[in-house]
């Protein structure tokens, strides 16, 4: 078995931005598609007759298709190349998007959504593992700032175009802008990624089937055990998920050949706290977007675009600071920036809980959802960062695979942990979560609409929850390697 590797060719700066810059297309559209939806739900639910609880699966199942490839094909990339990788997940990114906007029943969005996953899930690897080999440290903070704006654009453009498709095409066409978006996305990593070196590997299939097999059974039963009345079929599904699991962690640690998770990177204390936080991030914003962008709607009788709106104020503050925090990310503790970050969020969900009222005024949603925004700026690239700073090189697939994993597990998590709980609020005032007026994008009759805004409400605690988690775990960040600052 011999392995053949290019040499990685003398990137310049310049070519360094130029391949960022084309990488983060792709990546902005796999974050579209994480928020999109969610605006796009009162609208699904009323033209395919579903429940809330099924639409919620539209974004699990993609969250989840992406969630467990994610840590093997990190470490494709390493083994024929982060570009390559890169554009076949995009073309199977792309060509799903197109099955998507074509679905003509939940069941079959539902399927399409999990291609989409599969890959975006070949993609999101290779544009970390890129700024990780093609920028030298001193410099990687200001990549990471790029990366970490993409989140900030995507969550301003995401609900804000998905409102306006919505409203004057219909929800498919949140699925169809992508095709042109993906050839474009194509055309230019082709012409600018370069080809990097490559290392050998050997795969862990049984890790990806142990984990495959746990995530599906914990997030299933987790999402249906309310409309299923907590069965005992449900908790057998619970249980055996979390049996698989500690074997797949077992697997992991007796494995001696190439894990699918390399437990040996959570040797360094400041990639295992990043992916604490960054899995409470995950949970945390799929958890509020869903409960939200369905109250702005039903309880509030606003249209997909008007809702969309009140999100524009925390989307601009996260995209303007992503550029300063990018350049203190080089210089600052990251203790201080991303326990600031998490700080500032948690407060800004509890906040917005509270005055998620029926006759709430736009200014009361619009100041926590502002501060929300800041705290997010500090997040996203700081972390992102801290979490691959001290990864040696030949790890960076591998790094920024299990990292990337992490956000997922924590998104798919809340996205079923969020189905759950909105499920339960609404079945505590009465209500129905089947696909009807009452959920649907029409307002609430004047009789549920107090209920209904005290469900939504309530449910936003849970991702506030996940926050605090974030922030604890921020607290223990130690100085990275080879920087000027003292820990």
């Amino acid at each position: 078995m011999t392995q053949t590797t290019a040499p990685a060719p003398p990137v310049s700066e310049r070519e360094a931005w130029r391949a960022l810059a084309s990488l983060v297309i792709g990546f902005f559209m796999i974050l579209v598609d994480m928020t999109i939806v969610s605006v796009a739900t009162p609208a699904i639910i009323e033209d395919l007759g579903a429940g809330v609880n099924e639409v919620v699966w539209v974004t699990s199942a993609y969250l989840l298709a992406y969630a467990v490839p994610v840590l093997i094909t990190g470490r494709l990339g390493d083994r024929f190349g982060p570009r390559k990788l890169y554009l076949i997940g995009l073309v199977i990114f792309t060509l799903a998007s197109l099955w998507c906007g074509l679905s003509g029943s939940i069941g079959m969005l539902i399927v399409a959504r999990c291609v989409q996953g599969l890959g975006a899930s070949m993609m999101t690897p290779q544009t970390m593992a890129v700024i990780t080999r093609i920028f030298p440290a001193a410099s990687r903070g200001k990549a990471m700032a790029l990366w970490g704006a993409t989140a900030g654009v995507a969550m301003l453009v995401g609900p804000l175009l998905g409102g306006i498709l919505v409203d004057a095409l219909g929800w498919e066409w949140i699925f169809f802008i992508n095709v042109p978006v993906g050839v474009l996305g194509f055309l230019l990593a082709f012409r600018t990624v370069p080809t990097l070196e490559t290392h050998p590997h050997r795969f862990d299939w049984l890790g990806v089937a142990l984990s495959g097999i746990a995530m599906f059974c914990i997030v299933f039963a987790i999402q249906e055990g309310h409309q299923q009345s907590w069965a005992a079929w449900i908790w057998i599904m619970l249980v055996v998920g979390l049996v698989v699991l500690a074997a797949f962690l077992w697997w992991q640690a007796r494995n001696t050949g190439e894990p699918l998770l390399p437990l040996g990177l959570f040797r360094d204390r400041n990639f295992s706290l990043s992916n604490a936080a960054i899995t409470a991030m995950g949970f945390a914003i799929i958890g509020m977007s869903l409960p939200f962008m369905i109250y702005a709607q039903a309880v509030r009788g606003l249209t997909p675009t008007k809702a969309a709106l009140l999100l524009v104020p925390m989307a601009v503050c996260s995209l303007l600071l992503a550029k300063p925090v990018g350049g203190l990310t080089d210089r600052v503790h990251p203790r201080l920036i991303t326990g600031f970050g998490f700080g500032a969020s948690f407060i800004s969900f509890v906040w917005l809980a509270l005055v998620m009222t029926p006759d709430a005024a736009t200014w009361e949603l619009l100041l926590p959802l502002t501060l929300n925004g800041i705290g997010g700026a500090f997040i996203w690239a700081p972390n992102a960062a801290t979490a691959t700073r001290n990864l040696p090189m030949q790890q960076a697939g591998a790094g920024a695979g299990v990292y990337n994993a992490t956000r997922q597990v924590g998104s798919v998590l809340g996205s079923a942990a969020i189905a759950l709980l909105m499920d339960s609020r609404l079945a505590h005032y009465g209500l129905t979560s089947t696909g009807s007026a009452e959920t649907g994008a029409a307002q609430l009759p004047d009789a549920v609409v107090d209920g209904f805004a005290k469900a939504m409400s309530q449910s936003i605690y849970l991702p506030a929850a996940g926050l605090l988690v974030g922030f604890i775990a921020a607290l223990f960040y130690e100085a990275p390697k080879h920087q000027g600052f003292g820990s």
